[in-house]
């Protein structure tokens, strides 16, 4: 009995071992390893063992259910005849034909108008009184002013009486001194009234042209402003314009069209002409915004992108298809096989504001990742 017993406790032990040895080689999950705190991190992402991966060429393996989850897409290459980009820097300007600006006349103190002080993004209408502006002078100059006032002010009592004489002796006073004596009369009134203005009167301020007061300084009643001053830039919000410069002279004369990049948008230009001088050694040229997507200001810097009549070869490639390499270099994600991928270096030249033209490193027929692709570069 004591011989079975000890056979059974020696049975139990070897069972024991053998339980702790399969869940050693079956991971023991009491202690995380590497691998155990790995694999929790591939399923958080949803891909489980199907995780993409950087094979030794640099290639990248990718399933197709990893592509599907990152939404990649691709367009084929292909090599044709097409008409040349170049890029320019540009400034969101207001339309000449439809803008205006506000500038002291003279120096003198602003003073609300019908409507109070103007301020920022007020819309007005063409002819609207903004302000009154009232003329300041040195105590010298109102000093001269009074004084002209009080001789006028004789010139015109002696002139009035004289008047009043004439008519009592209009029997014996000859019409044309009648006459004479009403129009020195009436001069003197005109000359008092013009410099009593200059002295206490107020010029009002108008709108030349309908819009929004884009540059509205914030003037208090009473802030004396210098003459030509500039108060208020009125704008139209929907027509602006874009001004590049180019530094190429022959540039007015071949571009077909012109598109830019502001604000994450897109913006369809119309080109309108070129000046004839230079300014800081390039050409102004002049582009009328016929539509935008993106919110723009005045003095906003954008990158126009001009096609111009000169034709090169290579294969259009939306924007966002190319990606950096570690090395600088621009390229692109070639889907060489269903589940690999091979990064490619191009060089592009500009086409328009969402397409570029790459003029070497593709072939007819590559399919070219284009939506994804800078998903596919944090691939390690």
């Amino acid at each position: 009995m004591n011989r079975k017993y000890q056979a059974l406790v020696v049975l139990l032990l070897i069972g024991a071992g053998a339980v702790k040895v399969l869940a050693h080689g079956d991971e023991d999950h009491s202690e995380p390893t590497h691998e155990a705190t790995d694999k929790p991190v591939s399923a958080a992402i949803g891909i489980g063992q199907e995780a993409p991966r950087r094979l030794a060429d640099g290639s990248l393996f990718v399933p197709k259910s990893v592509q599907r989850r990152l939404g990649i897409r691709t367009v084929p290459a292909e090599n044709a005849l097409l008409a040349a980009g170049e890029e320019l820097n540009g400034t969101v300007v207001a339309d000449p034909e439809t803008g205006g600006r506000v500038q002291a006349p003279f120096a003198g103190s602003i003073h609300p108008g019908p409507k109070g002080m103007p301020v920022g993004g007020r819309r007005v209408v063409k002819g609207e009184i903004l302000a009154y502006i009232r003329p300041v002078a040195s105590a010298i100059e109102l000093g001269n002013q009074r004084s002209q006032i009080a001789e006028l002010d004789a010139q015109l009592a002696i002139a009035e009486r004289r008047v009043e004489r004439y008519l009592q002796l209009a029997g014996s006073v000859p019409q044309k001194e009648i006459d004479a004596a009403r129009i020195e009369r009436d001069a003197l009134r005109r000359r008092r009234g013009v410099i009593a203005a200059s002295v206490d009167g107020a010029l009002p301020l108008r709108a030349p042209a309908a819009g929004v007061l884009s540059t509205a300084r914030l003037l208090a009643a009473g802030h004396i402003v210098d003459g030509r001053e500039v108060l208020f830039d009125i704008i139209d919000p929907a027509r602006l314009a874009v001004e590049a410069l180019s530094y190429d002279p022959s540039m007015a004369d071949a571009i077909r069209s012109a598109t830019a990049q502001a604000g994450g948008g897109t913006l369809t230009l119309r080109f309108i002409g070129g000046g004839l001088q230079l300014r800081d050694q390039a050409l102004p040229l002049l582009f009328r915004i016929t539509r935008s997507d993106a919110a723009l200001a005045v003095g906003q810097p954008v990158k126009v992108v001009v096609r111009t009549q000169r034709g090169i070869r290579g294969a259009a490639v939306p924007l966002r298809a190319f990606t950096r390499l570690s090395s600088g270099e621009t390229a692109v994600w070639v889907h060489a096989e269903p589940e690999r991928f091979v990064a490619r270096s191009v060089r592009i030249r500009p086409l328009d504001a969402a397409n570029a033209a790459v003029v070497d490193g593709l072939h007819d027929g590559d399919r070219v990742v284009t939506d994804g692709s800078s998903l596919l570069s944090q691939v390690r």
